[in-house]
Parts: C-alpha cells; structure tokens; sequence
C-alpha cells in the first residue's frame, strides 16, 4: 500500500483486544499513581488520555479527528464544570455571611447524636426529593452536615456515606431530577412508569441503608459526656453572642430554603444556585456588617473562605486543639479557585471519554459480553456492569446512562421485557456508582464540596453501592420483571 493511501484510509473500528488494552492501561496507571504512591488522579488519567489517542491513531483517526472527539467530551460536561464553579462560589459566599455557621449550629442544638446518621439521610433525601439534584443537596444542606457531624464528633467519612445516600436516593427517585428523566427517555418509556419501576428495589435498599445507619450512629454515640461538652465549644465558637466568630440569626436560614424551593418549582439549577448566592450576600451584608462587604464576598467567592489573623488567634487562644481543627478545616472552604481540582479533573477525564466514545472502544467490548447475558435477569445485570464500566472510562454520570442505554434498547425488546426495566437498570448503577469513582466528574464534585475522599467515603455509601446489588437480586426473583404489556414478565420467544 503506498504512502498516500496509508495516510488517507479510513478509521477501522476497534477489535476487542485493541480496546481492553486501552481499558487496562487506564486502569493500571490509575492503580500504580493512586494505591502505590497515593497521588491525585490528575496526571495519571492524563497518561490514560494519551494512551486512548494513541489507540485512536492506530485505529486511523487524524489527529484533528481526535481533538473534536475530546472537545466533544468536554463539551457534555460543560454543564457540570458551570455548577461546579457556582457551588464554589455559594459555599465562600455562604459561609462569610453566615448561612452555614447558622445551619450548623442550629443543627447542633436540636440534632442528637445518638440519631445523626438517620436524620442526615432524611434530611438529604427530603431535599434531593423536593429539588431533583444530589449535587445541589450536597452543596447546601451536605456542607452544613458535614459542619455538624464534626461538632458531634461523629466519622466524617460515615458522615459523608449517609449524605450520599440521601442525596442519590432523591435524585433517583424524584421526577424533577434530570436523570430520572433522561433513563427512561432513553429506554423507550415515560417518568412515571419509570419511576415506579424502581420503587421496590429502591425501597429495600433504602431501608437496609437506614438500618446500617442507625448502626452506625449507635456505635459512634457512646452517651459520653465529652461528646456533648465538644458540641457545645463548637457552637459557641460559631455565635458571636457566646463569644464566636458569627451573628447567628434564624432569618439567615432563608437562603438554603429559596434554593429549594426555586429547584422545586423547576428552575434550572444554575439559575436556582445563583439565586441562593445573592440571597446570601444580601442577608450577609445586613447581619455580618462587620466582617462582611462587597469586597470580602469578592475575595472569599474566588479563594474560599478563610479567618482573618485576628480571629484565627483568637480561636487558637480560646478553643481546645480538636474544636480549633475543626472548625478551620470546615469553614475554610468554598471558592471558585477552591473547586479547580475538580474542574481540571472533569475536564481531563472527558477527554478520555470523548476519545473512548468516539472511536467506539467500550462499544466493541460490551457488544462482545452481552452474548453472555443468559436470560432477562442476566441482561439487567449485564447492562449494570457496564454502567459502571462507563462510569470508569466516560466519567461523566449521563453518558454511563445514554450509552448503555442506546447499545441494550433492542435487546430488551428482543427478550421482550418492557422499556422500563432497562430504565430501572440504567438508575440503579448509572446513577448512584458514579459518586464510587473517583475521577468521575461526580466523584470529584463530592470530594471537593464535602471534603472527604471516595476512598473514605466509599464504603459507608451504602445506597450506592448496594442499589445496583439489590436491583440485580429482584431481577433474578423475578419481582421487577415486566413484559412488553408492562406486566409480570413470563419467559416467551423473542419479540417480533
């Protein structure tokens, strides 16, 4: 073949072999930088960007055609990079006009601990319900949480796990929410059938999560009086009226309330958050006068928030060692420059998605394991393993529902199951295993807001990880089976 030829044949699909090879390099890069020498993901997944481009190369794609699969990448996270930027800008506006000092420390008066993991998965899944996002509940209601687990001395990594669970049970099962839409309309079916398809499943996990977490709060709580002499300090070092840092003030939870309710009434979530910043500075200007301007909220809505000398020795005079490290790592957060880990992040791991989606790499690899789907029941687990699949190699929660969702829509109608088991399927790991993986834009949004690490987080995340579980199990009992007639499914020749 001549010179000519070569540089101008077309782009091949990839073999199975080619894309695995890809797959593992991503995946031992990852393990070799994060387990062996405990770095950030960053350049690791950088290396996995140039691994998939290379591959691309091979595969005949021009570099110019590669560039657009990357650009296009980052262009369907677009979104989550814009809510990520805002929520930073919340949280530094929030905190220096008191918002979240106010929702902590009321929460530390009335919450005991004894019940903290409980009512924090209530709390979030309430909000997450009423708004339809699990990334807005964690920003708001997730960030005060975390403020009061500390105060309780409860596990912050266990704190984080039932804020999760909360959240992404809302998020799934609200009909606001834009993946509660965007599985079924993605299986061939409506939000309400959807929506019901995953109410047993969803059900019992819910309730084993509630369960293990009340667990938790039984083991942490020990009914100790320092645990609630630590509560105290911390609240006091809140309220300026006991000698703390902020003027706490009931009308100062009005704020976190005009976001949800914005959301609730179906404003977009950019707009809803925003809403919430100015709000807050509003109320900050008016009850914060003398540690709050138009130009602290400039400076903390860029940097995050953080306590001037002044106060930072007066804290470090007056506060035991613990109660001062807590509320310095809480309260000294927030910020657009704050949430830059988790935009580069999300930016480099579209790249490698963008590469993987357009060159048909994960297409080639699931089209090869779904010939072991063994029966409806396999098909559903099957379309579960490679939503986290996606989730790993396309981190970005949508494109580990539209993906799965386009390559498995026949093959449920084949087996002639209804469109809403596929739906059901996709939610129950599309959705909540994306918050599992650490360079998933999800992931890394959660680390940065709540400021723990999927790997600490990970295991007390019990919604998460058990829903796909749980949703496989019911699969092959049988109970959430349905046929092309939306009923009890029975075993039948492949539809025509």
């Amino acid at each position: 073949m001549s010179e000519a030829n070569k540089s101008n044949r077309e782009p091949r699909m990839p073999k199975v072999w080619e894309s695995c090879i890809t797959l593992a390099a991503l995946i031992g890069i990852l393990s070799i930088g994060i387990v062996i020498y405990g770095t950030d993901v960053h350049v690791p997944m950088f290396v996995g960007v140039c691994v998939a481009a290379l591959m691309a190369l091979y595969l005949g794609h021009k570099w110019e055609s590669i560039e657009k699969m990357m650009m296009d990448g980052i262009y369907k996270a677009l979104q989550s990079i814009c809510i990520l930027i805002i929520v930073g800008v919340l949280i530094g506006v929030w905190i220096n006009a008191g918002v979240v000092p106010t929702m902590i420390y009321y929460g530390l008066k009335i919450m005991h601990p004894a019940i903290f993991f409980i009512a924090a998965v209530l709390i979030c899944s309430i909000t997450s319900l009423a708004t339809g996002t699990s990334w807005g509940t964690m920003g708001t209601m997730g960030v005060a949480l975390m403020g009061i687990g500390f105060g309780l001395g409860m596990n912050p990594a266990m704190t984080a796990g039932a804020i999760l669970s909360g959240a992404y049970f809302g998020d799934k099962m609200s009909p606001l929410s834009d993946t509660t839409n965007l599985a079924p309309a993605m299986a061939g079916t409506d939000v309400i059938t959807h929506v019901k398809a995953m109410m047993i499943p969803t059900i019992v996990t819910y309730a084993i999560t509630l369960v293990v977490f009340g667990v938790f709060g039984a083991m942490q709580y020990h009914g100790g009086e320092s645990d609630m002499s630590r509560v105290i300090e911390f609240a006091a070092a809140l309220n300026a009226a006991e000698g703390g840092v902020f003027n706490i003030n009931p009308i100062l939870l009005l704020p976190p309330v005009i976001v949800i309710v914005a959301v609730a009434m179906k404003m977009p979530a950019i707009p809803g958050i925003t809403l919430g910043i100015f709000s807050g500075a509003i109320l900050g200007l008016i009850f914060q006068s003398n540690a709050c301007n138009l130009g602290t909220l400039f400076d903390y809505g860029m940097n995050g928030y953080y306590f001037s000398d002044e106060v930072s020795a007066m804290l470090e005079t007056t506060l035991s060692a613990d109660t001062h490290y807590t509320m310095t790592r809480l309260l000294e957060s927030g910020g657009i420059l704050g949430m830059m880990n988790s935009v580069a992040m999300t930016i480099i791991a579209m790249m490698f998605g963008g590469i993987m989606e357009g060159t048909h790499q994960l297409e080639v690899v699931v089209d090869k394991i779904k010939k072991l789907a063994k029966g409806p029941a396999g098909l559903v687990t099957l379309t579960e393993i490679t939503c986290v699949i996606s989730n790993m190699t396309m981190p970005e929660q949508y494109i580990s529902i539209v993906v799965p969702g386009r390559m498995y829509a026949e093959e449920y109608r084949k087996m002639g199951l209804h469109p809403s088991v596929l739906s059901s399927a996709l939610e129950g790991a599309g959705t909540v295993t994306s918050a599992l993986v650490p360079w998933n834009t999800c992931g890394v949004f959660i680390s940065d807001t709540l400021g723990v690490g999927v790997a600490q987080y990970g295991i007390y995340a019990i919604f998460n990880w058990l829903m796909p579980v749980v949703n496989a199990t019911c699969a092959y009992i049988g109970i959430t089976l349905k046929d092309l007639d939306n009923k009890p499914y029975k075993k039948q020749a492949a539809a025509k």
